[in-house]
């Protein structure tokens, strides 16, 4: 079975409406850091859930930030690799969330 698909398309975000160029990797919109549902295996757009998928946390592995998308609509977690063309404000943000999120 086939994990990964290269799927190159362009979308307009549904969170935040900016309009992103899709490089067959993209997986979230670089200004906001949404996703969205349509994945079972990564680009194969086999899943009919179709939620939003919020950044919910950022995680720090071999050296590479990692966004961890919640859907809003069942609940699934996926996590994904920061971008170098994310918007760094909004990983930081999340990072922010982090940190307040722990001191309670």
């Amino acid at each position: 079975m086939k994990t990964f698909q290269r799927t190159k398309e362009d979308f307009i975000c549904e969170h935040c409406g900016t309009e992103v160029k899709g490089d067959g990797y993209t997986n979230h919109c670089p200004h906001c850091l949404y996703s969205k549902h349509v994945d079972i295996n990564p680009g194969d757009r086999e899943e009919d859930c179709g939620g939003l998928m919020e950044p919910v946390d950022l995680e720090l592995k071999d050296g590479k930030y990692i966004i961890v998308h919640r859907c809003q609509r069942c609940g699934f977690v996926r996590r994904n690799k920061v971008d170098e063309g994310d918007d760094f404000n909004a990983v930081i943000d999340l990072s922010r969330k982090k940190v307040e999120t722990l001191k309670g």
